[in-house]
């Protein structure tokens, strides 16, 4: 059974217009989760106290890291600041330390209370710096640290390795004593290796060791160890 014939032309015309109607808008890409990495090489490599999906221990080239920053909080007084350390920048340098990977609602809470702890109470600024996994150094990523540098009131500078570790004995704050700060640092980058070798902080480690027993009995002496 035949059909209408068509009247020459419709057809083409009919095509002409399908193909000329609006097109529809390409699907947006599904919306990727914020991913943050947070660099520690202070206290936030044994106590970040904020929640993290990920962590690996690495480096940072470029960077020194230097007890050049004054605490009047967490290891310190105002009468008595504290000595805890800050990243200077070293075409030589390589500070290690941990980068925490924060995801999702994690970024803003971790930023929050990075906010607090390094910033209004430490006097630290933002930067941008590049970290090498220990596992994967050939792939690095891009982290955020908290580096105190000398435009801020706390900033102390550099000083003898002596002299720092007398002002570390001396001093404590509401997270506890500066020595504490010191050692437990010590304490990580042995963990991490020969490779990880950080001559200042080693220098001031011996340097409190020859005078730790002048400045309180054996016992507490052994205890803060």
């Amino acid at each position: 059974m035949s059909g209408p014939v068509p009247v020459p032309g419709t057809m083409k015309q009919a095509s002409a217009a399908q193909d000329t109607s609006p097109a529809s808008p390409p699907a947006s890409p599904p919306a990727q989760p914020p991913v943050l990495w947070i660099f520690g090489y202070g206290s936030l490599v044994w106590r970040p106290d904020f929640a993290c999906s990920d962590s690996h221990v690495g480096f940072v080239r470029g960077y020194s890291r230097r007890s050049c920053q004054g605490d009047t909080f967490h290891r310190g007084s105002d009468k008595m600041p504290g000595r805890v350390v800050t990243l200077l920048e070293d075409h030589e340098g390589c500070t290690w330390g941990v980068a925490y990977q924060v995801r999702d609602e994690q970024v803003s809470e971790a930023l929050k209370y990075l906010h607090v702890r390094e910033a209004e109470l430490g006097g630290y600024d933002t930067k941008e710096v590049t970290f090498c996994p220990q596992d994967t150094p050939d792939q690095p990523l891009k982290a955020l640290a908290y580096v105190a540098t000398p435009q801020n009131p706390g900033y102390l500078g550099p000083a003898l390795e002596g002299a720092i570790a007398t002002q570390i004995l001396a001093c404590q704050g509401f997270s506890g004593h500066n020595l504490e700060y010191l050692l437990r640092l010590a304490d990580f980058m042995q963990l991490c290796g020969p490779q990880a070798r950080d001559e200042h902080l080693a220098a001031i480690v011996d340097a409190v060791g020859t005078m730790l027993p002048c400045f309180c009995p054996t016992k507490q002496a052994l205890g803060l160890v």
